[in-house]
């Protein structure tokens, strides 16, 4: 069972990414060929119309293989002989979509649980909010340089870039508002920086506030992959951080095995908030200027645009071609690292 949830999330993500390409596509007048999900021998296929639909073998990846996309074409429909604004918004229109469906999921995931709204039910006795002067009922309003309109944005300042500096915190009380300064000690039992407060809860939100805080929440998770990724760059990450589609299976199944004992409503929300994470963090991960990747491709479109001409099709796809054999070499070590901590797990 948790093997076919995380190949429904998977499939799920993947399929709304391709279909921004597609539906834009159709929007511009490109010709679409095949519209797949998956990689690998097709296990079954239709031919709609002018686009072959189909499902493939591997259920990792998917594709929206458009006319003229890697080479060129004659063909008027041909994806490289529409304009740039026109290519621009079919190749941004992928990431874009994982952040609606981030954002729809956030809909449904708050109006069933509502908010962790950042109110404060106990401040620990002799802790860093303690001693910063910190108390119940207090709200949390900015934490360093950033708004918070969450617990959790918090816990993953904490995680992320608090760690064992002083941060300002501005918060209400009573209707004021006051800033203090705060200092994280590292806790050795939970594995991580801390100040010693509890939140007080989630609190169901009316509809136009439901809508706010799903703006709010896909928002957060995209800035925690770009910190995440900024940190990796400057080396304060490692291999052993990062987790592909393996690691990604397990911490789903672990995360479902952790909610089953809470019911199908808790399950579901469970599989909901890794969803959004995932969408948004695919969404992220493909606006990276890396050839091969939906950022490289928007390069290249953006360097054509300032020029008024194209890079050579046969450059380009070479240089695509590199970044594509990085990409599957660094996603390559990465499920190896994956499986050898499953292994080590079961032994």
């Amino acid at each position: 069972m948790k093997i076919i949830i995380a190949f429904f999330i998977f499939g799920a993500i993947i399929l709304f990414h391709e279909l921004g390409h597609f539906l834009l596509a159709k929007k511009n007048g490109i010709r679409v060929e095949e519209f797949c999900l998956g990689l690998g021998p097709t296990i079954i296929g239709k031919q709609i119309g002018e686009t072959f639909y189909s499902l493939k073998l591997l259920p990792f990846g998917g594709a929206c293989m458009m006319t003229g996309e890697d080479e060129e074409s004659p063909d008027e429909r041909a994806f490289g002989n529409k304009s740039v604004p026109a290519r621009m918004s079919v190749v941004f229109a992928g990431p874009f979509f994982n952040f609606i469906m981030a954002f729809v999921l956030s809909l449904v995931l708050i109006s069933l649980t509502g908010s962790d709204v950042p109110v404060l039910s106990r401040v620990e006795p002799n802790s860093p909010a303690y001693e910063a002067g910190l108390k119940k009922g207090d709200e949390i309003t900015k934490i360093a340089d950033s708004r918070v309109h969450n617990f959790r944005e918090i816990s993953y300042y904490l995680m992320l870039e608090g760690k064992g500096h002083s941060f300002d915190v501005e918060y209400k009380r009573d209707g004021e508002e006051y800033t203090t300064s705060v200092t994280p000690v590292y806790d050795k039992e939970i594995g991580s920086y801390r100040i010693g407060i509890q939140s007080s809860g989630y609190q169901k939100l009316n509809p136009l506030k439901t809508i706010q805080y799903s703006i709010y929440e896909v928002r957060c998770q995209i800035k925690v992959t770009v910190i995440s990724l900024k940190q990796l760059i400057m080396g304060q990450f490692g291999l052993n951080d990062i987790s592909g589609p393996v690691g990604i299976v397990s911490m789903i199944g672990d995360t479902y095995t952790q909610a089953q004992s809470y019911g199908w409503l808790v399950i579901l929300e469970s599989m909901l908030s890794l969803t959004i994470l995932l969408s948004a963090n695919l969404g992220v991960m493909n606006l990276l200027p890396i050839p091969a990747l939906d950022g490289g491709r928007l390069v290249f479109l953006l360097i054509e645009g300032i020029r008024g001409k194209a890079m050579d099709p046969d450059k380009e796809g070479k240089i695509h071609y590199v970044g594509l054999m990085l990409l599957l070499a660094i996603m390559l070590l990465v499920m190896v690292k994956d499986i050898r901590t499953l292994f080590i797990r079961f032994l």
